[in-house]
């Protein structure tokens, strides 16, 4: 028996529903190992089929989608031909609803979502999809190690033509900022403060505020390629912003919002969205 492996095969850029923390944007590195028989060529996989293959079903599965438990207790699921609407209460009490076509959304058949979780619900979509001499396959995914803090960030992006218009996905990113030309682990450690499991939201898609058992949400609502979104989350986990949350609006206002408290200072931010990718600004 053969077994071949491809670490960091891709990274998936999703959010997910968490019963005590609400929606939270997170970002996983996949490995994957291919285990089988050698074919004609003396090859098990060729290396370039299971990076297009996989990738390409991984993305079409889970990412930058919104990712549920099915079996959480605190989920109500109504659905349309076009729409998919979900209800789901957080443990303190707080309510988020989502709306979206079906295809925004994944279900993981579970109670909790977690990496292994996510793993076990696309095993058998990847496996459909590999050659019959592979006959075994395990899928790894883990988050990034980052030494120091970093930020979870959701968002949707209405003006995107791809996947980044779902109006609740998201990342899990570092964060750089420079002082005068020096690393500044405090205005760092600021940022992810700021920011922890936020939704970043733009002023212009708020469709009304509302209030239930006497907390108010901001209900974002916009229409975009793929169809009709709209978001109900308390005012408490979002941050709002002027601008469309692309990850080059995000770096240019974080380094604005530093220079603010630090007119005197030059100020630069790196900001992550995700693993290795992201945008730089200075102020």
């Amino acid at each position: 028996m053969q077994a071949l492996f491809v670490d960091n095969l891709t990274v998936i850029d999703f959010a997910y529903f968490h019963s005590d923390r609400g929606i939270v944007g997170e970002s996983l590195i996949m490995d994957v190992e291919l285990q089988g028989e050698l074919n004609d060529e003396g090859m098990l996989f060729d290396f370039s089929f299971v990076k297009k293959r996989i990738k390409s079903c991984v993305d079409a599965l889970v990412d930058h989608k919104f990712l549920v438990a099915r079996q959480y207790k605190g989920l109500t699921i109504k659905e349309s031909p076009q729409q998919l609407t979900l209800d789901l209460v957080c443990t303190n009490g707080l309510h988020y609803q989502h709306l979206s076509p079906h295809q925004a959304v994944h279900f993981v058949d579970s109670d909790v979502i977690t990496a292994e979780a996510i793993a076990d619900s696309i095993q058998q979509s990847v496996a459909a999809i590999l050659p019959d001499n592979v006959t075994g396959l395990k899928i790894n995914l883990r988050p990034e190690i980052i030494e120091g803090p970093y930020y979870h960030y959701s968002h949707g992006l209405k003006k995107h033509f791809g996947d980044c218009q779902r109006i609740a996905h998201g990342h899990r990113s570092r964060i750089c900022v420079w002082q005068d030309g020096m690393e500044s682990p405090d205005l760092v450690k600021q940022v992810s403060e700021l920011w922890t499991d936020i939704y970043l939201a733009t002023e212009e898609d708020i469709k009304e505020s509302v209030s239930i058992d006497g907390v108010d949400y901001w209900r974002f609502e916009y229409h975009a390629n793929q169809g009709l979104f709209q978001l109900t989350i308390a005012k408490s986990k979002c941050f709002l912003i002027e601008s469309d949350t692309t990850v080059e609006l995000i770096a240019s206002f974080l380094a604005n919002y530093l220079k603010r408290q630090l007119p005197e200072s030059s100020i630069r931010v790196k900001a992550y969205e995700g693993v290795d990718k992201g945008a730089i600004m200075s102020a």
